[in-house]
């Protein structure tokens, strides 16, 4: 399995799409082993995407897009605004805190980045901010939604490594807040060192706050409503991807009437875009799964480790700076499906909580997405604001800080991570 491992990193790195090189790859690995049956190689493609919780992720990415045209989205900018329009850099904050308010609804890092760069990046060049400025905040904040529920990638990962999706999602709130709370920090200290100035003195009045909550209180009850749901038993992760596509559909057409026929239209094809893509990478990487069960990769990787270190806290490490090199060269899907199978049996060994680890994984994986050289978060973004990666790069220290900051007081404070699930589930299991 190493070697359909390295030859999908050499093929990956030649160009090839992502989709198509974890296909070959597996392809090669079935190769190697003739005493494999072909028919595993399509019954593990079919089954990989008939899995009930992975329904979650096509329904969650269309109420995603269905939010952004539903009038959802347009007024938790309004909000964020209202919030932070008296801080330094306050359009960088609106995007920290969009972020944080939107939850990692679109499925994907890359996209949310992308859609807040199309929304709020035009503004920001207008009012004086550079170029690399607006794309480095834009680009970093959208790290936010890999642990705000509902996230796509902690979906993935309790999908695959057999984790409840509740603890995953209410364990990814504190460090969301955290994370939103040092970004909100770095954009202030940026802002000033460049001197961007705040939108107007003096912050809103309780009043004006208050009819900015009250007009995106819609926007507001929907993560709140789906904790409370999936905790008590009221609907699976599953069934909580269709309540979100509902919900979308009922507040844009009978709330705030923006939804048409025409925009219903533009979302589905968007959608089937974007999902025909994700499917695919599914279906493929389950073959990468059954080469790691068949040849006991966990087991082999557990006895390397082993005799490297027996310091959890060492492992951790090593293992951050291998999914960080991953992470700029592929997406956060392809690594959650291909890692997490050989990760999980390896950190239980090391008596690593799985969702302690879930959450800080999510995180490193989603900022590879967002550092050079090849981040495709980077590109996108400096791409839509038509400023080269290294300016983007420049801009994005202080980020890069409070990242570092959040993955290190979650690893040396794994109560952080696990305070709120083990309050809401009770301590231990998984």
């Amino acid at each position: 399995m190493l070697g359909a491992i390295g030859f999908f990193l050499v093929i990956l790195f030649l160009g090839m799409p992502v989709a198509f090189a974890i296909a070959v790859a597996g392809f090669a690995f079935f190769l190697t082993r003739p005493e494999i049956p072909w028919t595993i190689l399509v019954q593990r493609s079919l089954s990989t995407t008939q899995s009930f919780t992975m329904l979650a992720i096509p329904l969650f990415i269309f109420a995603g897009n269905l939010m952004n045209h539903t009038g959802i989205t347009s007024r938790l900018v309004k909000l964020a605004n209202v919030l932070t329009g008296h801080m330094y850099g306050s359009i960088g904050q609106v995007s920290v805190v969009l972020s944080t308010l939107m939850g990692g609804v679109s499925g994907s890092a890359v996209a949310d980045a992308a859609m807040e760069c199309r929304i709020l990046g035009p503004e920001m060049t207008k009012r004086g901010y550079a170029p690399g400025w607006a794309a480095a905040v834009n680009c970093l904040s959208g790290l936010i939604v890999a642990t705000i529920p509902p996230s796509m990638g902690l979906i993935l990962y309790g999908t695959v490594g057999e984790i409840s999706i509740g603890r995953l999602f209410i364990a990814g709130f504190v460090p969301g807040a955290m994370m939103c709370v040092l970004m909100m920090t770095a954009t202030s200290w940026s802002a000033r060192h460049y001197g961007y100035q705040p939108d107007h003195e003096k912050p809103s009045s309780l009043s004006q706050i208050g009819a900015a909550c009250l007009e995106s209180i819609w926007a507001l009850l929907f993560p709140v409503l789906l904790i409370v749901f999936i905790r008590f038993g009221v609907m699976t992760p599953s069934e909580s991807g269709a309540f979100a596509v509902f919900y979308a559909l009922f507040v844009g057409v009978f709330i705030y009437k923006e939804l048409n026929w025409k925009t219903f239209v533009q979302c589905l094809v968007s959608s089937v875009k974007d999902l025909s893509v994700t499917t695919m990478i599914l279906a493929f990487s389950g073959i990468f799964s059954y080469g790691v069960v068949f040849d006991q990769l966990p087991a082999t990787l557990t006895n390397i480790l082993v005799a490297v270190t027996d310091n959890r806290y060492i492992l951790l490490f090593l293992i951050l700076l291998m999914l960080t090199v991953f992470g700029m060269f592929m997406e956060t899907t392809v690594i959650t499906l291909i890692c997490t199978p050989i990760l999980v049996p390896l950190i239980q060994q090391y008596g690593i909580d799985p969702v302690h680890f879930g959450i800080i994984m999510m995180t490193v994986v989603t900022m590879g997405c967002s550092t050079p050289p090849v981040g495709v978060a980077l590109y996108t973004c400096s791409n839509i604001m038509g400023c080269s990666v290294e300016e983007t790069t420049r801009y994005s220290m202080a980020y890069y800080a409070a990242i570092l900051v959040t993955l290190l007081v979650c690893i040396f404070l794994p109560q952080v991570v696990l305070f709120l699930p083990n309050l809401v589930y009770g301590g231990g299991g998984i």
